[in-house]
């Protein structure tokens, strides 16, 4: 986590023992996506993507005991298998939530690949705090379902 107050940016990294084209075809195909996707013990039974430069995406999440509820954004940057960036948007927001840019990056590493993200920037440290806690639920169920090494 970094920045200043109304500046924070959110950057974590994960190393999974899978190609990048693996780890690629997991972010971006919605059968893979509903498998990890999402804190732990949540379920994505919507996905709706538009794979292009400039087309949209739409998840339905759902909580163990909540209602459904959305995510959406565009994609800004498709390079399969290296990056991937996007706008994420909650409707209905917290009043304390403002559409991000999710920036993902895949590199190999002695066999392994690495995943490093970059979110922001953030209105309040809370908010970066629950996008932490989330991704890094996803990224533990992302490594369940393609191997981890760290």
């Amino acid at each position: 986590m970094t920045g200043a107050p109304g500046t924070w940016v959110l950057e974590l990294s994960h190393t999974l023992d899978a190609t990048r084209d693996q780890v690629f075809n997991a972010l971006v195909d919605p059968a893979e996506l509903a498998n990890w996707w999402g804190p732990a013990g949540f379920t994505t039974p919507e996905i709706e993507l538009d794979l292009r430069v400039g087309g949209g995406y739409r998840l339905g999440m759902q909580p163990p005991d909540g209602a459904l509820f959305h995510l959406a954004g565009e994609f800004l940057e498709i390079d399969p298998p290296s990056r991937l960036a996007y706008t994420f948007r909650w409707e209905e927001p917290d009043p304390d939530d403002r559409e991000t840019v999710v920036e993902l990056t895949l590199v190999t590493v002695g066999g392994l690949t690495r995943v490093s993200l970059r979110q922001g920037t953030f209105a309040t440290e809370a908010r970066l705090s629950l996008h932490k806690s989330g991704w890094t639920d996803s990224f533990r169920r992302l490594s369940e379902l393609l191997g981890s090494a760290a």
